[in-house]
């Protein structure tokens, strides 16, 4: 059975997050999608991590620009696994799941960052499994403007209905918020402009039967994969 929902991270209760293992975790429980962050090495590889550097998910410390690939691959990402790269996250789940490539892209830090991702797309030939999403909204119109195919997307922390025209704007389809700003009219509103919203990152049992309830048409994003994974097949609606 597939289950509808983001698996954020991979499974980072269970796994070291952004880490194959922990997509190879999701890909068995049958997640219909995964979320995963890019940064940019300093030779310009797309390596899929959270954080601008290193400290808190690695045995190592800096900021990820300051590393080429091959130091990165030196250090430990926990459990013996490695940062991997964007085009290995990408031919794991090709033809598995969709999925989102958060842009850490924080004004612009990493030039070059976006036309680097979208070159690793079409390498691997994933446009119609992936969409771009961004806190850095001008990310996502930079990347808009490299591609007209590639979904994209916006991230905010909370329910403003003034995005949706800049949505329209950029053509982007994907808005993800905070899953606490959530309400119905906000939900509405999305559905009527064939958006799909993304709530995150609930973890609680209640607040997966709450969401599971409330917006059966938000895509739920999360770090407790079987904890969604038992909500979504139970049929509770609270």
């Amino acid at each position: 059975m597939t289950i509808r929902g983001l698996a954020h991270r991979g499974y980072p209760l269970k796994h070291p997050e952004n880490t194959l293992r922990g997509f190879r975790a999701a890909i068995e429980l049958g997640f219909s999608h995964i979320e995963l962050d890019v940064h940019l090495t300093e030779d310009g590889v797309p390596v899929v991590i959270h954080d601008p550097t290193v400290n808190r998910t690695t045995n190592g410390t800096g900021a990820v620009k300051e590393y080429t690939l091959d130091e990165l691959l030196k250090l430990d990402a926990g459990g013996g696994e490695f940062i991997p790269t964007l085009e290995e996250v990408l031919l794991l789940v090709k033809d598995r799941m969709q999925v989102d490539i958060e842009l850490k892209q924080i004004g612009n830090t990493y030039p070059g960052l976006e036309a680097a991702v979208i070159d690793v797309i079409d390498r691997v030939d994933m446009k119609d499994q992936i969409f771009l999403t961004s806190f850095d909204h001008y990310s996502i119109a930079r990347s808009r403007e490299l591609s007209a195919d590639i979904e994209m997307g916006l991230v905010i922390y909370g329910a403003t209905p003034a995005i949706f025209p800049y949505m329209e704007e950029l053509g982007a389809k994907y808005l993800s918020l905070k899953y606490v700003y959530l309400t119905p009219e906000f939900a509405t509103e999305a559905k009527r402009r064939s958006i799909q919203l993304i709530a995150w990152t609930p973890d609680r049992e209640e607040e997966l039967h709450y969401l599971k309830a409330t917006y059966p048409d938000v895509l739920v994003c999360t770090n407790n994969l079987e904890g969604w994974a038992e909500v979504y097949k139970s049929g509770k609606l609270g």
